[in-house]
């Protein structure tokens, strides 16, 4: 049975946005993997930030590398501080398992949000990404290490975290016209977490 908190997440991240922007490292040390992903992007390729939050640090670092930016988030107030600033990219308040912006991008990233829906909503998942997904275009997002639910807090509150079995996620991309590019298991050198890298096979 699903934890009562996976219902809680855009209410949760929407009441303390102002938290999450004082708590949130921007010391980047995503670096390297968001290297590894721009370098499937092609160029001059717009990219999807799926669960953008305020847009710091990882969608910054994509503009200044020269990137456009399409982000998304289901919080009015992570979407109001990107508008703000970076008032020259797109910025839409959404909830990513509803997405239909009827486009395409060359990249898509699902940082630390992805993993923050239900199992069942992650497999509906890779449906949205293949809808936005243009020809050859890189496909990232972290996930957890194996099948299960995990709940951290946040705030105080319950945080819900969920995953598929890595097996399933191979399975889930082949589907949907991805090969695997790089996975690693609790990436030591990126705080543990467990990243996916694929690109789009059309």
């Amino acid at each position: 049975m699903t934890h009562f908190a996976a219902a809680k997440i855009i209410s949760l991240y929407e009441q303390h946005a102002e938290a999450w922007k004082r708590l949130r490292t921007t010391d980047l040390f995503e670096r390297p993997w968001l290297d590894r992903f721009l370098n499937l992007v092609p160029t001059n390729a717009r990219l999807l930030d799926i669960g953008c939050g305020n847009g710091t640090p990882i969608a910054e670092y994509f503009i200044q590398q020269g990137f456009g930016i399409m982000g998304i988030d289901s919080s009015g107030s992570m979407i109001d501080s990107c508008l703000k600033t970076f008032p020259y990219q797109q910025w839409r308040v959404a909830d990513m398992r509803e997405l239909a912006l009827d486009e395409t991008f060359g990249g898509l990233i699902a940082w630390d949000s992805f993993f923050h829906l239900t199992r069942n909503d992650q497999r509906q998942m890779f449906k949205v990404f293949r809808k936005h997904a243009g020809s050859k275009a890189g496909l990232m997002f972290t996930s957890g290490p194996s099948d299960g639910e995990a709940i951290g807090t946040f705030e105080g509150e319950p945080l819900y975290h969920s995953s598929l079995a890595p097996a399933e996620y191979r399975q889930l991309l082949h589907e949907n016209g991805f090969r695997v590019v790089k996975m690693v298991l609790e990436d030591p050198e990126c705080q543990g977490r467990t990243v996916w890298l694929a690109q789009s096979t059309i």
